[in-house]
């Protein structure tokens, strides 16, 4: 998974002053033909649930390719940047980020025209993965060892209104329902002596416009874009100035025309007028309730999502638009969980919070171990990984030894118990130097950890179907 803490906490509506609720990108209706009261608060509940991935997604792609002040900045869009490196703890503008496949992103403005990815041959015992996925957050095609093979191949990316021919050469041409959309390159590490090898796959990777693919002119290029400032503080301020803005990008599906029209009534979509600060500060109220509303659904949308297995969630939250079928709370609780998730059968993430008794994680307070019992690792065809979270904030957490996971490639590096089960150390503290090649750090409080199995296996053992396979991930133990 790729969700930004802070951006996660857009909901937090009930720190959001009144006076300060101002919405100059909503823009303009009369009190005559605004919804009534508590129409309209039911309208901004159901807008949330509805316009926060939306938005979340537009802060992650504002601070990686519009704002070259920022520190998460990777390259302008249609460029791909590769990071030779995994996410540690001072990697913030993405929530619950994945350190355990180097990552090659690409943020692509298809306005003009299409985009071509082009990726090379693979070794196919590497497993590399990208991800498709909109400024929906729907996740509309993969390229990689699962979706098409290890060969190298062309493949172009078009944006929703693109009519043309298909070049010959493309392997397979992908839709995005909005003009702007990511790529997300998973490439996967053995271990730190690999990282050389990774680095020429990514050299591989190409994006290019598709006029350059084809060697012609270039089309007249898309008007410029004044992108609204976005912050953690502002979003708090302007939740649906952002969704507004973003609406404009994205054409109307059938399975949106309800929403959409209902979100249009308190003004807020592509064209309208509405200037939310004219509001009274009653009907202000009522929007901030209608939010906060809204930002409680989703939060217990995540923790009910799936099947509770051990303590564990597991669940299937990620997939394209007919995945979600105007679903959006399930797709707002993808978002919060971790956006940019990957479909079910591309991987899988049991999630906790929790040991096995359903007692709250905490790593101030106790130590905890979790065991495989010999012959029951993750069933997986690619590879699996645990992650270790801040349960505060969903980010990596520094440590003494710059362990922020563990993963199938460790295991030669691992120590097993005598009868064949691994049993990982999860603490704050070292367990002692005897253990420490099995030990995952955790932090001095709340601890939020993460299974990922990539390409999970579809033949028992099998975590598939979500929540209902043969496999399960075993409890954590409190043991002091």
């Amino acid at each position: 998974m790729l969700t930004k803490r802070h951006l996660l906490q857009t909901g937090a509506a009930a720190a959001i002053p009144l006076a300060a609720l101002t919405l100059a990108g909503a823009r303009a209706q009369t009190s005559v033909s605004r919804p009534g009261f508590f129409k309209a608060r039911d309208i901004a509940e159901e807008g949330f649930v509805y316009g926060l991935p939306i938005v979340m997604n537009y802060g992650v792609m504002y601070e990686y390719a519009v704002d070259r002040t920022s520190s998460q900045f990777k390259a302008p869009f249609n460029q791909i940047k590769n990071e030779p490196n995994v996410f540690t703890y001072k990697d913030t503008a993405i929530p619950t980020p994945n350190s355990d496949t180097p990552y090659s992103l690409a943020w692509l403005d298809l306005r003009a025209e299409p985009i071509v990815l082009s990726v090379p041959a693979i070794d196919p015992k590497r497993y590399y993965s990208v991800m498709l996925c909109d400024g929906n957050t729907y996740n509309f095609g993969y390229i990689g060892t699962r979706a098409t093979g290890s060969d190298a191949g062309d493949y172009m990316v078009v944006g929703p209104d693109w009519k043309g021919a298909t070049p010959s050469g493309i392997r397979k041409v992908f839709r995005s329902s909005t003009q702007f959309a990511l790529a997300a390159y998973r490439t996967q590490l053995f271990d730190v002596a690999d990282l050389d090898n990774v680095k020429k796959v990514q050299a591989g990777y190409q994006v290019r416009p598709l006029s350059a693919y084809l060697g012609q002119p270039s089309p007249p290029p898309a008007p410029a874009i004044d992108f609204p400032k976005f912050d953690k503080e502002l979003v708090k301020l302007n939740f649906f100035e952002f969704l507004d803005f973003a609406l404009q990008f994205a054409p109307e599906q059938p399975v949106e025309k309800d929403i959409r029209a209902r979100l249009a009534s308190i003004g807020i979509g592509p064209g309208k007028t509405f200037n939310f600060k004219d509001l009274s500060l009653e009907d202000k109220a009522e929007i901030l309730l209608g939010m906060k509303a809204g930002n409680g659904k989703v939060d217990a949308a995540v923790a009910a999502a799936g099947k509770a297995v051990n303590g564990w969630r597991v669940s299937s939250l990620f997939g394209d638009s007919a995945f979600y079928n105007g679903d959006w709370l399930k797709r707002a609780a993808g978002a919060r969980g971790g956006i940019y998730g990957n479909d079910a059968e591309e991987a899988t993430y049991p999630l906790t919070r929790t040991d096995g008794d359903g007692q709250t994680l905490d790593g101030s307070a106790h130590n905890y171990v979790l065991t495989f019992p010999a012959g029951q690792l993750p069933p997986v065809n690619a590879f699996w990984s645990l992650t270790m979270y801040d349960g505060k904030t969903q980010l990596l957490i520094e440590n003494p030894i710059n362990r922020y996971l563990i993963n199938s490639p460790m295991l030669p590096s691992m120590r097993t118990n005598a009868d064949g089960s691994l049993t990982l150390y999860i603490q704050n503290k070292s367990p002692g130097a005897d253990k420490e090649s099995n030990w995952l750090p955790a932090p001095n409080g709340p601890i939020y950890l993460v299974m990922r199995l990539y390409w999970p296996k579809t033949t028992p053992p099998s975590i598939l179907p979500v929540g209902e396979g043969t496999w399960q991930p075993p409890g954590l133990k409190r043991v002091s």
